[in-house]
């Protein structure tokens, strides 16, 4: 392995990927790369190779010889993982998900009166963002998250602890246990008033093949849909924001129709993605061949979503603001911000209807809404799995 590529890469430009990313695609879409905790690890960054490597069931998110990652339950590999999938998919319909959109929209209008009402400059993570991403969530689940404060202090601390740093694994498992502590209290509560929601849902699901779900994995479960539903929102609506500002397009927006929305919606996103997560490490099950690279059973593989949305292979002028690209290319050629296989976002749906209302109500209400500072000045969350700024300054 290269001990120079030394990850995380640099980022000069904010909203912009390492210029690492290109250079590698273009001469070594497999590459060599040691991760932060200084294990040695292949980087992959071309389209194709990011598309195979997620889509490959030789490569698992379990690593040779474990059966389980220890975090998430859904973080399996194979019929372990394709069970809760089906159990999750019952409660996670895209009839339950569209049904939330008056409630989306509703959420957004107040949580749009609360900002217009603060004093200038607010913050557009704790002031908009981050109170919208957990009002949504906790409705779709039907808990009550009266505590907020509690709530994102300890869906935080979860996110930033780092398994794959050096000393993180012991940081990473009392963060994710206080927070598992927390779920738990939701879902007794829950049990004792079950209702028209996710959450009842999942405590009732099961088939006569698949069975109920036990304690340990209702918690993991509600645990990693409230975490990443609030982070993955949270993170995209800032950023995405961010981005309309710096490209001038926020005001127009807000005359846009469905559709224009849904574009805007998802050319940010796929421009984004790397700086609001990336894909969990995959480990090679065999040795495989992957763009003429012989990797070998048991090496860790980092994909790259990022690199891959920004591939001129297969999105012309890829670093392009064009939110009608992809209705004018084939329609094969779609970006990966929600990952793509087996272990594609279950909530992606929800993703898309909460940043498009979002993005649409911000512009409607505060068309001349500008950046209070320089962005070069925004304080970036680093985390294992999901990424976003600390504060996003703004006034109107």
């Amino acid at each position: 392995m290269d001990p120079t590529r030394s990850l995380p890469f640099d980022r000069p430009e904010p909203l912009q990927p390492p210029p690492a990313y290109a250079e590698l695609r273009a001469r070594e879409p497999v590459a060599t790369a040691t991760t932060s905790a200084g294990n040695p690890a292949w980087l992959v960054t071309s389209y194709d190779g990011v598309t195979a490597v997620l889509s490959d069931p030789r490569f698992r998110v379990v690593a040779p010889g474990e059966t389980t990652t220890g975090g998430a339950t859904l973080l399996q590999d194979g019929e372990p993982h394709q069970r809760l999938r089906r159990l999750v998919g019952k409660a996670f319909t895209t009839r339950r998900i569209e049904a939330l959109r008056p409630c989306v929209q509703r959420l957004a209008d107040e949580q749009m009166d609360a900002l217009t009402s603060s004093e200038k400059p607010a913050d557009l993570v704790s002031d908009f963002a981050a109170p919208l991403s957990i009002a949504v969530i906790a409705d779709l689940l039907g808990v009550e998250i009266t505590e907020r404060g509690r709530f994102r202090q300890l869906a935080d601390a979860a996110s930033r602890a780092d398994f794959l740093a050096e000393g993180g694994a012991e940081t990473a498992e009392h963060a994710w246990t206080s927070f598992a502590g927390y779920v738990g209290e939701l879902i007794a509560a829950k049990r004792e008033r079950l209702g028209d929601d996710l959450l009842s849902a999942l405590i009732e699901a099961g088939d006569s093949g698949d069975g109920r779900l036990d304690d340990y994995e209702l918690t993991t479960l509600a645990l990693t849909i409230l975490a990443s539903g609030y982070l993955t929102a949270t993170n995209a609506i800032a950023v995405g924001v961010t981005q309309l500002i710096t490209e001038g397009r926020l005001a127009t927006l807000g005359s846009s129709g469905a559709s224009e929305v849904d574009a805007v919606m998802e050319e940010i996103v796929r421009l984004q993605i790397g700086r609001i997560g990336e894909a969990f490490p995959r480990w090679a099950h065999e040795n495989i061949e992957l763009a003429g690279t012989q990797i070998r059973a048991g090496d860790m593989v980092l994909v790259r979503l990022e690199a891959a949305n920004r591939d001129p292979a297969r999105f012309p002028e890829p670093d392009r603001f064009d939110p009608h690209r992809m209705t004018a290319q084939q329609p094969a050629v779609r970006h990966m911000a929600f990952g793509r296989g087996p272990h594609h976002c279950l909530g992606a749906a929800l993703a898309r209807l909460e940043i498009g209302i979002a993005l649409r109500t911000l512009a409607q209400r505060l068309p001349n809404l500008e950046l209070h500072g320089d962005i070069h000045d925004i304080q970036w969350i680093h985390s294992h799995a999901d990424t976003g700024p600390v504060a996003v300054h703004i006034t109107w």
